[in-house]
């Protein structure tokens, strides 16, 4: 075998390993070991949760939009929202439309029916969203892909986030 060629198949060993090696350095998700997970490269993530109304469920409009699960840009700049969702276990999805998140700011997505403002939305809703027992509320972006979770109760570490 020629010097040269040996030389070619040790530098694309070399380059190889290398590309191994980066990519194992760079952890595809991370957890924090209290039941949330979190995609690192986003600056978008959930902040806090109100999953359980404060005093009886009983089903009214104010109940409800007392139930939140806050969405919060820790970056500097603004991130559109479109299209992004925020999702329960059961499936239950809301659909972010026309929403520029500021940087260094949060919105609250409520259960129930309301005027949607850049700080306040709501999912619309005229039954509970957010289990009070467990659930998981996931958040992802307009290509599908998981930005964030959190989950609580049953099998679960942590409670109401605040």
């Amino acid at each position: 075998m020629s010097s040269s060629r040996t030389a070619r198949r040790l530098v694309a060993s070399v380059l190889a390993s290398g590309a191994l090696l980066a990519a194992a350095a760079l952890p595809a998700s991370a957890h924090d070991g209290h039941g949330r997970h979190q995609t690192p490269r986003s600056t978008v993530a959930l902040g806090e949760i109100q999953y359980d109304s404060p005093g009886r469920d009983n089903g009214s409009n104010r109940s409800l939009n007392a139930e939140w699960v806050e969405v919060t840009n820790n970056g500097r700049r603004a991130v559109n929202l479109n299209g992004w969702t925020l999702s329960d276990s059961d499936g239950n999805r809301y659909r972010f439309k026309n929403l520029w998140l500021d940087g260094r700011s949060s919105v609250r997505v409520h259960t129930g029916l309301g005027r949607d403002t850049r700080t306040d939305v709501h999912q619309d809703s005229r039954d509970y969203i957010w289990g009070n027992r467990g659930d998981t509320a996931t958040l992802r972006n307009d290509r599908g892909r998981t930005i964030d979770s959190e989950s609580w109760g049953r099998g679960h570490h942590g409670g109401n986030r605040h």
